[in-house]
């Protein structure tokens, strides 16, 4: 088993930034793969980011790239996800989650382990 804790969110105004941590215990590896996906009221949960076990490759959506950096410290079996540029409809609760196969990582379903997820919110 694997546990994640997810912290960092909050508010914060148009423009302004915030970094989330996800930190893994237990059976946690640095091969894992780790993605970030978020849920805001009403829609259904989506693909953020990720990042690969073995050689850290990243992956984005569309609407985060050039704003969102994924990064992770094995050392620390912490993932990263450091949001600059922010906007109102980047509001959500962003949820961590890791998954020891090393391919479709863009895929919620494909994940293995969830963190119970941390709110960020945007104001205008």
């Amino acid at each position: 088993q694997v546990q994640l804790v997810e912290s960092g969110g909050g508010l914060v105004q148009a423009g302004g930034s915030l970094r989330l941590s996800c930190a893994a215990s237990g059976r946690a590896s640095s091969w894992y793969a780790m993605g970030w996906f978020r849920q805001a009221p009403g829609k259904e949960r989506e693909f953020v980011t990720a990042i690969s076990g073995r050689y850290s490759n990243t992956y984005y959506e569309d609407s985060v790239k050039g704003r969102f950096t994924i990064s992770r410290d094995n050392a620390k079996n912490t993932v990263y996800l450091q949001m600059n540029s922010l906007k109102p409809e980047d509001t959500a609760v962003y949820y961590c989650a890791a998954k020891l196969r090393p391919y479709e990582l863009t895929v919620l379903t494909s994940y293995d382990y969830w963190g119970q997820g941390t709110q960020v919110t945007v104001s205008s």
